[in-house]
């Protein structure tokens, strides 16, 4: 999630926040800084958002992208990298968003274990979200969770499959869209 900052109320760190560049997510009194995405975790989003975007015209609801604060019921302060929302609070507020319908984030080796964890954690207080998607653009995976009437997630292991549905927005999402332009990168340094 990045390096720790000292310890703030949500108003000090929303402060904060609307002086500076950076963005900085709110962990139980906690302030950390957001590192910034990869290529490929900045292209495989962009497609992700590009087809929520063209969900079934209509509909109130809004896609929001990568910038955005989202206030989970703990009161922790998030960014997930696009989310969609169809409540009219969250339609008419200006900085912070409270009812996602739709959360995806992008899994990268330096966050994932967040993304799965804490981030799954607190989403999941929330009232509204009924789909929570990870998006791995280096291994092609993508794991869906939909809250069921019960309250619970259950996953849905979407990797390999052709089109990818996310029914609360009613949007369908090729796998080749999702993965439009994005050839793995060999990092490794040369011996």
């Amino acid at each position: 999630m990045g390096q720790s900052l000292p310890r703030l109320s949500l108003d000090a760190c929303i402060a904060r926040e609307n002086e500076q560049p950076e963005m900085h997510a709110f962990v139980r009194g906690d302030v950390f800084a957001r590192v910034g995405a990869r290529r490929v975790h900045g292209e495989s989003i962009g497609n992700i958002d590009i087809a929520f975007r063209k969900a079934p015209a209509g509909s109130r609801c809004k896609v929001y992208f990568g910038t955005t604060k989202l206030q989970t019921a703990a009161g922790d302060v998030l960014y997930p990298v696009v989310f969609v929302t169809c409540k009219a609070p969250d339609l008419r507020t200006d900085q912070i968003f409270r009812a996602p319908t739709v959360i995806v984030e992008g899994l990268s080796p330096s966050t994932q274990a967040c993304d799965r964890g804490l981030k799954f954690t607190r989403y999941r207080s929330l009232p509204r979200p009924r789909e929570y998607a990870l998006v791995d653009p280096d291994t092609r995976e993508v794991q869906l969770f939909r809250r069921g009437a019960d309250g619970l997630f259950t996953l849905h292991d979407l990797t390999g499959v052709l089109l990818l549905r996310f029914a609360r927005i009613g949007c369908t999402v090729t796998a080749d869209d999702l993965f439009e332009g994005i050839e793995h990168v060999d990092d490794t340094p040369a011996l």
